[in-house]
């Protein structure tokens, strides 16, 4: 059973890390949004906020794309814990990133290169060297779609991704594929097939959109000075959590870019421990399935 969740744990990395490649390519320019994800005992629960940013700038056909992004993740703990609760109760995020998409000539495709560092921690003093971590990604993408004389999209659009990400986080040294594909049949229906986000989506009108959605979330964080876990002796290095949910969206469009969102489900999985840098569990904070609550506002092309 045990060797069980530690493959099934790796290809929950392996499709975690499509997300650091999928960002260089989002139609999204900035994001503000908050998540929720109440413990299934009511005893404590996970905040967090999340700012991003993303600044294309033109060179001819190509791109060149400059990001940003901050998340400060709050732990509400309510009982008992073996261990200095107070010093886990806030963790932050700092990505920066710099990418590069050139389109093929005479053909769909482009290939985008993406590098950057983040530093995720909670930040009990200066920074230090198990804060940074390293982010790479490579891939090509294939969007086709087919437009009239008034630039109208026609047709059934669709787009692959193909690539391979990297981050130096502990315990994942090693570049992992990623595929995702996106079809709209029709003016109603689209859907997307990938990680970290699978959907079906249906399109009331151009302001009121549903779907139904399996989406994959993560955090991990750095814990400065470790800490020492009382009831089994032994000292966690990191923090992280993993969680696959299946829900229901709402999004609505105030203007053709700017969009507010609301996201609710429950999780199939769920997992918020304390590790070592091997990704050795010391203490399980949760693990029992929960609802999941994500909204916010984006600015997108």
């Amino acid at each position: 059973m045990r060797n069980f969740f530690k493959a099934f744990n790796f290809w929950l990395i392996l499709f975690l890390s499509y997300s650091c490649g999928l960002k260089a390519q989002t139609t999204d320019l900035a994001r503000i949004e908050y998540t929720r994800i109440p413990f299934s005992k009511g005893k404590q629960s996970m905040n967090r906020f999340r700012a991003f940013i993303q600044a294309p700038i033109p060179i001819k056909e190509d791109y060149l794309v400059f990001g940003a992004e901050y998340r400060k993740t709050d732990l509400d703990f309510k009982e008992d814990i073996p261990f200095e609760y107070n010093r886990l109760e806030s963790t932050q995020r700092i990505d920066a990133t710099l990418g590069y998409i050139k389109k093929i000539k005479a053909s769909n495709w482009r290939l985008a290169f993406r590098g950057g560092i983040r530093f995720t921690s909670n930040f009990e003093r200066s920074l230090v060297q198990d804060d940074l971590i390293y982010l790479g990604a490579v891939y090509a993408i294939n969007d086709v779609k087919q437009r009239d004389e008034n630039g109208t999209v026609i047709g059934k659009p669709y787009r692959w991704i193909f690539g391979l990400v990297y981050t130096s986080t502990p315990g994942r040294n090693y570049p992992l594929p990623l595929i995702n594909f996106f079809r709209k049949p029709n003016d109603t229906w689209s859907y997307t097939l990938g990680v970290p986000k699978t959907l079906l989506r249906y399109s009331f009108n151009d302001k009121h959109h549903l779907h139904a959605f399996a989406s994959l979330d993560n955090h991990f964080a750095n814990i400065q000075n470790n800490i020492r876990i009382d009831n089994v002796n032994r000292v966690g290095e990191n923090i992280s959590m993993t969680n696959v949910t299946l829900g229901l969206g709402y999004e609505f469009y105030f203007t053709d870019h700017l969009q507010y969102y609301l996201y609710v489900g429950h999780t199939v999985y769920n997992e918020y421990r304390i590790r070592d840098n091997n990704r050795d569990d010391v203490y399980v904070i949760e693990n029992d399935n929960t609802w999941y609550i994500r909204s916010g506002l984006k600015f997108k092309i």
